[in-house]
Parts: C-alpha cells; structure tokens; sequence
C-alpha cells in the first residue's frame, strides 16, 4: 500500500495553498454559530466560492487521495467548513454520485455544488436506536408516487434543508434488512413538520421531523425498491470513512494550542499531562495514517470507503472526547465557560460515540467484517 502523494497531487495541494491564501482575507466575519440560518447563508456562499474556483466536486469527482488533500489544506488554513452542507456533500451526494442515475445526478448534485441546495439525514428513529434496520416509517406505492408515514429524529440540518436523504420501509413482510428504500425527499413537501431539538450547546443543528402521508415521486428513489439498506451502506462509508478527514487534522491543531496554553498557565508542570498529550498526540497521528491506508484502499476499489472507516470512526471518537477531556484540565474553571470554543467543543464531543453509528456498532462491524466472527444471536 503507498501512502506516498504523487507528483501531481502535490501540485493540486500547492494550488490549493496558493488560492486558500488569496481568498480567506476577503471572507466576511463569521456569523453566530447557534444561527443556523445565518449560517446556511454563509456555509452556501464559501459553497459558490469553491464551486467558481473549480473545487466543488472534490467531495465525489475527485480521486479520494485528492479529496484527502482537500480536507486537510482547508482545515490547516482555517477554512470554512461544510456545515450546513455537510449531509449534501459529504453523504448524499457522494451516495447519489455512486448510486443515482445520470437523470438523477443531473438533477441533485450541481445545486450542492454550487450552494444553492442543502441536504439533511432521515435515518433516525426514536424507537429504533442503534438498530437503524428496525426502522418503521412506511412507504407505501400508490402509482408513480409514495405516500410516506412516520417519524424521524437527530435529523441534521432539518430546519435549514432543502432535501432530505430518507430511509423508508417499502415491504413491511420482508426481513428488516431487505424492505428498506432510499428516497429523496422535498423538504417543502405537504405533510412535512420540522421541530428543531436544542443541544447541550444551545444550537438546533438537529431536529425531529414528522411525516403525515408526503407524498414522494418513485423518480425521487435512489436504488431498486427494497434495496435500501445497502445503499444506506454506500451512505455509511462515506460518512465514518472521509467525512471527519479535517475534524483530525483540526484535533491535531487543537493538541499543539493545549501544550502552549499548559506552557503558559503552569499545567505543563504535571507529568500525567503531558504524558496525556503525549499519547493523544500519537493517538491522532495514527488516525491519520489510518485514514491514508483506507483512502488508498478505497482508490483501488472504486472510490467508496471499505469497513475499515468503521475501525477510524471508533478511534476518532474516543480519542476526540478524551482530547477535550485533556483541554478541560489545562484550562481549569474556564472550561465551564460557554463562551469558550473549546468548551463548545467539549460539549459537541459528547455525541461523536453514537453519532454516525454507535461504537457498540462500530464494534460489530468491525468483529464481522474485518475479524470474520460470527454474528451475534
């Protein structure tokens, strides 16, 4: 496996450097991180600015080596990031790309590239918890349309989305796994009610959402009916495999402002600290060569991410809660005050466990498709 950048990708990171370079200054200020629609505005508009420079389909037109590149140029120079976007160009349009017909990707990826649609996720249920396949919204055909019943939670972006990803279930006698759509679905459509869920944080990035008999054009199906679930698992990949490329590289950042921070306040001085920052620091450096190796993989593979995204995403998330774990003992009593990013952080830390498939779930994937064990009864 190489893990080595080519000649040519080296030259796309140093035309990237020199346009993140020129156009950051010119950004306007950032707005209130708990406005989401202001932050819509903003997260579209850096969208169109990447879309005019060419770099709008890095996310699904690219090689992933390329796409690698991409993240961890952007997030070293202190970029936008995705945000609002993040379910169109980091899960459902890579999904569509992979998985749509032409007719389909005609239609639903130049508006994310260029910012003028957002996506959310409608995979979550209430009573479905980490078992994603045991979902009951129903979709029942009634000619060229299905007429959609049920509810969604944790749906991310819901109240600023224009689409929505939606998992359906379209045979309710077959097993669990095979009676499973993927839909996409008009946000604006009759039928729909958005209410926003409030975090720990204080923002309402996520929300539930109530379907009462939408209906939905069979055109808007990604996939044969009933084949869902291996779809969702194109979805999934992309997901745990590239999309958390530039929260690493944003970790690794974090981990060097810490040791200043500890220089500076005295905290440098106890050696269990700095032998935790220390082994983080290790931590996220293996992350990411591991996320080199499954980038590679997947260009040899066709471009979708294998389990071993399952493998990343478990390590990630436990590295990054005890990363703020750390940031919350170098700042002391500041780490209580909600006007500190790191603070923010801290408290979004919290869900990357369940978020994108539980580490219960992580752990079953990774038994059954990389160890070879049995499934469980």
């Amino acid at each position: 496996m190489d893990l080595a950048y080519s000649a040519e990708e080296e030259e796309f990171r140093a035309r990237l450097r020199v346009w993140l370079a020129a156009v950051l200054p010119t950004l306007p200020p950032r707005p209130d991180p708990l406005d989401w629609p202001a932050r819509r505005a903003y997260d579209c508009g850096w969208q169109r600015r990447l879309h005019d420079a060419g770099y709008a389909d890095v996310h699904w037109d690219a090689s992933p080596t390329q796409r690698l590149i991409f993240l961890e140029e952007t997030e070293l120079a202190g970029a936008p990031y995705v945000g609002a976007n993040f379910v169109g160009l980091l899960h459902a349009g890579p999904t569509i790309a992979a998985e749509g017909t032409a007719a389909q990707r005609d239609r639903w990826l130049p508006p994310v590239l260029r910012g003028d649609e957002v996506w959310c996720q409608g995979f979550s249920e209430p009573d479905a918890g980490s078992d994603l396949a045991s979902l009951r919204t129903r979709a029942v055909r009634d000619g060229n349309e299905y007429v959609v019943s049920g509810q969604k939670i944790w749906t991310s972006h819901a109240e600023v989305a224009d689409w929505c990803e939606l998992l359906v279930r379209t045979d309710p006698a077959a097993p669990k796994h095979r009676g499973i759509s993927w839909l996409a679905m008009p946000m604006d459509a009759p039928g729909v009610t958005v209410r926003p869920l409030r975090t720990l944080a204080g923002s309402t990035e996520f929300a539930e959402m109530f379907l009462d008999e939408v209906r939905i054009p069979v055109g808007n199906r990604v996939g044969d009916e009933n084949d869902g679930w291996r779809v969702t698992m194109v979805t999934l990949s992309f997901e745990r495999g590239t999309a958390f490329v530039g929260e690493v590289v944003a970790c690794r950042r974090l981990l060097g402002e810490l040791a200043r921070t500890a220089r500076e306040n005295g905290t440098w001085d106890d050696p269990v600290l700095r032998r935790r920052l220390g082994r983080l620091s290790a931590e996220f450096q293996a992350l990411w060569r591991l996320t080199q190796a499954n980038v590679s993989e997947a260009q040899a593979t066709g471009g979708v991410p294998g389990a071993g995204g399952s493998v990343f995403k478990l390590h990630y998330s436990h590295a990054r809660q005890e990363l703020y774990e750390a940031a919350a003992t170098v700042l002391g009593p500041d780490a209580l005050d909600l006007g500190h990013d790191w603070t923010l952080d801290r408290l979004s830390s919290l869900s990357y466990t369940i978020a994108a498939g539980t580490s219960q779930i992580q752990r079953n994937i990774v038994a059954e498709r990389i160890l070879g064990l049995p499934k469980g009864r």
